[in-house]
């Protein structure tokens, strides 16, 4: 069986963008941005950086097929240089390569930054963006929102949720997120809503309203790695952050083709939930959990999400938002930063600006949006594709010693 990295991994410094329409910034900006706030963080220079992973979703922000972008608005001293991608899971996929590069002792400090330019590309969301027939991201004709009400329909069959009870707790996911984004300055949406603006907003595809909808954003973030032991070799004093777990699933076509999987939920981040927690040794995550930041890509994922991350029980997810446990004074605050619903998802730097927050939130830098109850452990989530057919990314990161 695998040991895993428990601790073996340490955050040297992180850095975020921010996010929103930067018509006047291009991808070379964006990474200059958020590795200059991480470079300073960590306290390093570049030329001790050994390897770096850059993590971009779509090919049409002009990134190139390789690595070599990142290298050169970096100017990094020709060191390994790595692109990757899977889906809305790259972000936490490039963090994923520089963690494994020190854990197994292949790199003393390494890199992983995310960046997408969405805006650039003319991509609104809505339209499906295509070459011939199909959907260029994912290989499927549909679009996201009809594939994630469809997600909300098989919901409320599966537990005999009425429609306006989901309604309702979908409105109260998104109003959640939009009072957390008022406090973060950068954020793409900073705008608080009520509870009727979003329930009597515009359809986009039943039961998703237009609040119930994340934006299409510009931006970037940046982690850099190393061991413990370098980290307070270089001087890190107080608290480190260190890594518990990193889990990946992806879909070998089981949801497709059979009965088995009546599109309530996701299979692959129950699968990537449960080996984070064996990984992290976290035997009752309802309880330990800190704080999420999940993959909110539509009110109703964040929603599903808790009970695939074992946090809620099968059923009782919805009236878990409503109870306000997932709000910024519940038990398990998720989105404290806004979310992909507010703080943005430019789909390469997603997975790796869920980690920031969490990062700034075990350290007590999270300024106006600090939680109230000091964290110990923090998970981030992933999800990449459509329902049926997807990748699932779980970090949790936490104090060292935790």
């Amino acid at each position: 069986m695998p040991k895993g990295i428990r601790d073996k991994v340490a955050i040297l410094g992180m850095g975020c963008a921010r996010f929103g329409e930067r018509w006047n910034d291009d991808a070379d900006d964006l990474m200059v941005e958020a590795y200059t706030e991480a470079l300073a963080d960590a306290g390093v220079e570049t030329a001790q950086i050994d390897a770096a992973w850059l993590s971009v979703g779509f090919d049409a922000m002009n990134i190139g097929p390789s690595g070599i972008p990142l290298a050169m608005a970096l100017r990094l001293h020709d060191i390994a240089v790595t692109k990757v991608e899977n889906y809305c899971a790259s972000g936490t996929e490039a963090f994923r390569g520089a963690v494994y590069a020190v854990a197994s002792g292949a790199a003393d400090i390494a890199l992983a930054l995310g960046v997408e330019k969405l805006k650039d590309t003319g991509y609104g969301g809505l339209p499906v963006r295509t070459r011939g027939t199909t959907f260029d991201m994912i290989g499927v004709v549909g679009s996201a929102p009809g594939n994630f009400a469809q997600l909300a329909g098989a919901y409320r069959a599966r537990h005999g949720v009425s429609r306006d009870d989901l309604k309702r707790a979908m409105a109260h996911v998104s109003v959640k997120s939009h009072a957390n984004g008022v406090n973060n300055p950068k954020a793409h949406l900073r705008r608080a809503v009520d509870m009727d603006t979003v329930l009597n907003a515009p359809m986009v595809a039943e039961p998703l309203g237009l609040y119930d909808c994340c934006g299409v954003s510009d931006g970037a973030a940046c982690a850099i790695v190393t061991t413990p032991e370098i980290a307070r070799a270089l001087g890190k004093g107080g608290e480190l952050v260190t890594v518990k777990a990193l889990q990946l699933a992806v879909s070998n076509g089981w949801e497709l083709q059979g009965a088995g999987w009546d599109g309530s939920y996701f299979h692959t981040t129950r699968i990537a939930a449960q080996r984070a927690y064996d990984e992290a040794g976290i035997t009752k995550p309802r309880e330990q959990l800190s704080l999420m930041e999940v993959h909110d890509c539509f009110s109703v994922t964040e929603l599903v999400t808790m009970e695939d991350l074992h946090v809620s029980e099968p059923g009782e997810g919805w009236r878990d938002v409503l109870d306000g446990r997932f709000d910024a004074d519940g038990a398990n605050p998720c989105q404290i930063d806004g979310g992909l619903k507010c703080f943005g998802h430019p789909i390469g730097a997603s997975g790796l600006r869920m980690i920031y927050e969490n990062y700034l939130q075990l350290l007590g830098r999270a300024g106006k949006r600090q939680v109230r109850k000091p964290p110990v452990l923090a998970l981030s989530h992933n999800l990449g594709g459509m329902p049926n057919q997807n990748v699932s990314a779980v970090a949790i990161v936490g104090l060292a010693g935790a």
